[in-house]
């Protein structure tokens, strides 16, 4: 975060550019892999592979397009991992998922910078991004597996999509919560910052965190 993440005119600094140019790279990598992936997985939804070029081109673009998913996937890690560990709040949070999700907002704890939810579809995409990488690899490179492993190949067959569909569902929701149940996230991926009041909303221990290490640098 910035050294000076409390801003002028009521604003609050939720992610620096460098967070935002990680995010929008894992984004827009994970869109073309959808959907090129559904293209392979159903006939029915080939069609999409003449919008990306035709079914060679999206063949032979797809698994560079998952390295590079992977690659923002891993750098995401290492700038949230330790804020993505599950705390006391976290526990609460579920057991109020309810209230969260009638948006009685009083009633739902205050979170941290990332709240339960959002570290759930965090670890569900670290999650399911490796056994991607590793199922890719073998259908990548099939021809270099030997015969006598050829049990990882039945393995990736059904792992590669099974994969794919959970994350295709893990990215339903979070489009859904960004945009719809937290009004106001979605801009602070584009803009980097929120509201005061969107933070005391939303995440106030976060924001109780900021001020209270604002007052300290003093």
């Amino acid at each position: 975060m910035s050294a000076t993440p409390i801003l002028p005119n009521g604003r609050v600094l939720r992610y620096t550019f460098h967070e935002r140019l990680i995010h929008w790279l894992a984004a827009v990598s994970y869109i073309y892999l959808m959907l090129t992936g559904l293209a392979f997985w159903s006939p029915w939804l080939f069609w999409i592979a003449v919008l990306f070029g035709g079914a060679t081109v999206s063949r032979e673009l797809h698994p560079w397009a998952g390295l590079i998913f992977v690659a923002a996937t891993l750098m995401m890690h290492d700038m949230w991992g330790r804020q993505m560990r599950e705390t006391e709040s976290d526990k609460e949070f579920w057991r109020a998922v309810p209230h969260y999700i009638r948006n009685e907002d009083e009633l739902v704890p205050s979170a941290d910078r990332f709240n339960a939810g959002q570290k759930f579809l965090f670890w569900g995409f670290f999650w399911c991004g490796i056994l991607l990488l590793l199922s890719g690899l073998i259908l990548w490179f099939t021809h270099l597996v030997p015969w006598n492993l050829r049990y990882l190949r039945y393995f990736a067959v059904i792992v590669h999509p099974a994969a794919a569909l959970l994350t295709i569902g893990l990215f339903i929701i979070h489009v859904y919560m960004g945009t719809a149940m937290e009004r106001g996230a979605f801009g602070s991926v584009i803009r980097g910052d929120v509201s005061v009041g969107w933070a005391k909303r939303y995440h106030r221990i976060w924001y109780e965190h900021l001020l209270r290490d604002t007052s300290a640098r003093k």
